[in-house]
């Protein structure tokens, strides 16, 4: 009976050979490489008729991303060429690893954000961080951590993007007017706005509000019932190639006689990147500075952009998988593989970007072939159009940007927090204001913190329900635990218990305590457990474990073999009131306590 009592009790752990030995099998198994090569899934299945959609989405992706990209190069600090650089080769390597059909990886606002602080010391800054970023992300992708997103609620990554938005179009409110500004921080650029209003270039201000003005009412064309609907789709779908078209030939055109009326971008360098490996120095003014120097001046962002770059490219995944599961892991080793390669081509840190993903899923493609024709459309316009681009007018990119921004600050998720948790509300607004007004790495940082104390307080504090019930004509406490014990729980259970038979005089003679929801617990648990028996033998009670986890009462009893009959199991409760209180042990101690 004793050997059978051990080996139900006894702590079951994993073989370590065995683990080895499936984790080699499934190494080897053809499903895990076409798992890391998902395009081995779908080239072979590839049928003729996809090449026309993959293209016109290809191509229509290429028309968003091409003035976003340059765009988004000025947002980061860095001369326009370099958004062009960060916008094709992940477009490439994504074709390879890549999971989702719709996904289309560049740079994007928050990335070229949040690069922008060291970005201006000297563009290898930009270069080494996504080379390192891109380590990172793969070296998590590879080890199966997409579980970690998981920790991150949509409270906080709401927060903070929409104060990266907020960020990112108040940095663009100077130039859709002709002003320059010395910051692109939240306040700073506030500030130079209001105080140089009498420096408002007027023939800015009007192409640039107008801009902005067509932008936001081309997201409605898709809306409109009469005529051809799919002329009315591509139509909006193209805004932001048209706003550029528009402003760059007026640009153009008023400028023939030596006056411009604009600020332009200016020149961008022509041709293509040159494939070569990523900075690991670099000079700056002269001064030679060693990868530890370029290191400590990057600091946090080292965890924060692989971080970022995680949440945008698995949200957007999810948001575009139509019912398939996504995999997150995988996304991760795809996106590491497009920032490891895209640093060989001076690119600064890419991700998932929302608004081409979902101009690429409106647009029809079927495989992440698309992405090839993107990828082409911004080399050939690094090849021949670079001149061309020198007529873009600043404030058009600003409208664009700040169209862009427009759309990511989603005021209805907070009407929907406040609608179904109150509470949620506070990670959301603590990542809102830090990300705002100290910085978007240790913003979220502080999001995910203020999270974790919910979690820790829930954890801490666990719904145990105590009440009185009279069992075969006894009183009986029964405390019923409704979800696992922790360490962090282990005290305030002991402490609830014992309160409560405090407050019955000494009148309960038996506490049981239901198990059913209580699947693990650990050595803290387990020695509070031991403790509070002692204290309620201390008050003339009984306590009996009722209806445990196997795995949960083994913990006790392997701790002290003493405890073992106090877990009940298959039994009634009326069956355990009946043997404890008929028991020759509580009958000697019932006669003790009256003589």
């Amino acid at each position: 009976m004793r050997a059978d009592e051990d080996n139900l009790y006894r702590e079951q752990l994993p073989s370590l050979g065995s683990l080895i030995r499936d984790g080699g099998r499934k190494l080897c198994r053809p499903a895990t490489v076409t798992s890391k090569f998902p395009i081995l899934n779908w080239l072979p299945r590839y049928r003729l008729e996809y090449i026309m959609q993959d293209f016109i989405a290809g191509f229509t992706v290429g028309l968003t991303t091409i003035p976003q990209a340059i765009a988004y190069g000025v947002v980061a600090g860095l001369e326009p060429q370099y958004g062009l650089y960060s916008a094709f080769m992940g477009c490439f390597t994504y074709i390879v690893f890549g999971s989702c059909k719709d996904v289309t990886i560049a740079t994007t606002a928050i990335m070229a954000l949040m690069v922008n602080q060291y970005a201006t010391i000297s563009p290898d800054y930009a270069v080494l961080v996504c080379f390192l970023a891109g380590c990172i992300v793969l070296l998590l992708g590879l080890l199966n951590m997409g579980v970690l997103v998981r920790f991150i609620s949509i409270p906080v990554i709401t927060g903070f993007t929409m104060a990266a938005a907020t960020t990112i179009g108040s940095a663009q409110i100077n130039n859709i007017v002709g002003l320059s500004s010395p910051s692109n921080d939240l306040l700073p650029a506030w500030k130079n706005f209001f105080t140089h209003l009498d420096s408002i270039r007027i023939w800015d201000a009007l192409l640039g509000i107008s801009s902005l003005v067509f932008l936001l009412l081309m997201t409605l064309v898709k809306d409109i019932k009469w005529g051809n609907r799919i002329f009315w789709k591509y139509l909006g779908l193209s805004r932001n190639a048209l706003a550029v078209i528009f402003g760059t030939f007026l640009a153009y055109i008023l400028s023939r006689d030596g006056n411009q009326p604009f600020r332009v971008t200016g020149n961008i360098t022509a041709g293509v990147p040159p494939f070569r490996l990523p900075p690991f120095s670099t000079t700056v003014d002269g001064e030679y500075v060693s990868f530890g120097d370029m290191i400590s001046t990057v600091g946090a962002s080292l965890g924060s952009i692989p971080l970022i770059s995680i949440l945008e490219i698995v949200a957007i995944s999810k948001a575009f998988s139509k019912g398939k599961i996504v995999d997150a892991s995988q996304e991760m080793v795809a996106l590491g593989m497009c920032n490891i390669m895209g640093s060989f081509v001076l690119s600064m840190p890419v991700t998932g970007s929302f608004t081409r993903t979902a101009v690429n899923n409106a647009s029809g493609v079927k495989t992440p072939l698309g992405g090839a024709v993107t990828g082409t459309l911004v080399l050939m316009a690094l090849a021949f159009l670079t001149q061309t681009f020198y007529f873009i007018p600043k404030c058009t990119l600003a409208a664009i940007i700040i169209a862009a921004m427009i759309s990511l600050v989603e005021l209805h998720k907070i009407k929907d927090m406040w609608q179904s948790k109150k509470k949620d509300l506070f990670p959301f607004t603590v990542t809102l204001i830090t990300c705002m007004f100290w910085s978007l790495e240790y913003g979220i940082l502080c999001g995910i913190a203020a999270n974790m104390v919910y979690i820790l307080y829930s954890s801490a504090r666990p719904h145990v329900d105590i009440k009185l019930e009279k069992v075969n004509g006894h009183e009986v406490g029964l405390v019923d635990v409704k979800q696992k014990l922790d360490y962090a729980s282990a005290e305030y259970l002991k402490e609830k218990v014992v309160r409560f038979l405090n407050q019955q005089n000494g009148e309960t003679q038996l506490v049981v305590i239901r198990g059913e929801e209580i699947n693990s617990i650990d050595y803290t648990v387990a020695m509070n457990i031991v403790s509070m028996k002692g204290d309620l033998e201390a008050l003339n009670c009984a306590m009996i474990c009722w209806n445990w986890n196997i795995a949960s009462a083994g913990v006790v009893c392997r701790l002290k073999n003493d405890l073992r009959p106090i877990f009940k199991f298959d039994v009634t409760l009326e069956e355990v009131v009946a043997s404890h209180f008929d028991s020759p042990s509580h009958t000697a101690s019932t006669v003790t306590m009256e003589a």
